[in-house]
């Protein structure tokens, strides 16, 4: 399993562009339209899967809204941290 994250640890571990809702890291990718996003969210889907390590991904028309928690650990852990570093990789 992860590391749980302290607070302070997720205010300085947490990259830019995200932020934190409470036991959630949240980022909300923008794109010029509807497919661009719905292709980023298939990519993030594979980062996920690779790592079984699965995210809640909402599309909207020219969003994407990510978010990252890990349930069994109780809040935010090492790896919401490098999977929301290698999301931001993909754009």
């Amino acid at each position: 399993m992860a590391e749980l994250l302290s607070d302070d640890e997720v205010e300085e571990r947490v990259p830019e562009g995200w932020e934190r809702e409470g036991d959630e890291i949240v980022r909300t990718y923008e794109f010029d339209d509807y497919l661009k996003g719905v292709a980023f969210a298939s990519e993030v889907g594979e980062l996920a899967e690779e790592q079984f390590h699965h995210p809640e991904i909402r599309i909207r028309y020219e969003e994407v809204e990510v978010r990252f928690t890990s349930h069994e650990a109780g809040g935010i852990t090492t790896q919401d941290v490098e999977l929301a570093e290698r999301c931001d990789r993909l754009r």
